[in-house]
């Protein structure tokens, strides 16, 4: 990994922790395989931190300029799917 993840300085520590562990997960259904749910969590936990629709569409864009892995996507399908295992 080459690149940062996008984070808001005003978070705390565990936001910013729980929203690079969601972004890390991402990263996890691209490259391998993550358990559904366990996206499902730490998109919840994203969503506290990070409640403003626009707001999540810029972390998500700037996510996918910088590692070319979809957020959106990888949610999208955790939430359609009834497998409990995702690959992207």
């Amino acid at each position: 990994m080459s690149y940062e993840y996008p984070i808001d300085e005003t978070w705390s520590t565990e936001e910013i922790i729980d929203v690079v562990n969601f972004f890390s997960l991402v990263e996890k259904a691209h490259e391998k395989q993550v358990q559904r749910q366990e996206i499902l969590m730490l998109y919840n936990r994203f969503k506290q931190i990070v409640p403003s629709k626009s707001e999540e569409k810029t972390l998500f864009a700037q996510f996918e300029t910088v590692s070319g892995y979809s957020s959106y996507k990888t949610v999208k399908k955790a939430k359609e799917t009834k497998e409990d295992v995702i690959k992207m």
